[in-house]
């Protein structure tokens, strides 16, 4: 089983289940698995959320998005790290309904990107909290 972030100090337990209940749904966006799996300064943080309880969501754009970027700036290894820890996680399909929502609420009357946007709206989909270190998502609701 994956340990914890790559150079970062593994999470304590007691901080992960102060953080994390049993019922939780939550989705984590591309920047807190970039923080956890490459040990930046958020990676405490964000390795309380993975290994707490909580069941994590990774919406395909996520695989897509921090795959690409660990491939282009840290490694192959890092890259097939994230994912031998993001496939045993509920990774969840883009649908034409989270697409028009994305398109339509997030796109527009919140300004996310692209990428962003389906994000936040595959959280909402699924009454996921988001869990992000992001500021495009600075103020919505629905965040940790």
């Amino acid at each position: 089983m994956f340990a914890g972030p790559k150079f970062g100090p593994k999470v304590k337990e007691e901080n992960a289940k102060a953080i994390m209940t049993a019922s939780e749904l939550v989705l984590v966006d591309f920047s807190g698995w970039l923080e956890y799996i490459t040990g930046n300064e958020k990676a405490d943080a964000f390795g309380a959320v993975f290994q707490g309880s909580a069941q994590v969501l990774v919406p395909t754009i996520v695989l897509y998005e921090v795959f690409q970027i660990l491939l282009l700036r840290a490694s192959k290894t890092d890259a097939n790290l994230f994912l031998s820890e993001a496939l045993r996680r509920r990774v969840v399909d883009l649908t034409g309904t989270i697409a028009l929502a994305a398109a339509s609420l997030s796109s527009i009357d919140y300004k996310l990107p692209m990428a962003d946007a389906i994000i936040y709206e595959t959280a909402q989909a699924h009454q996921a909290e988001l869990i992000t270190s992001d500021a495009h998502f600075s103020g919505l609701p629905g965040l940790r």
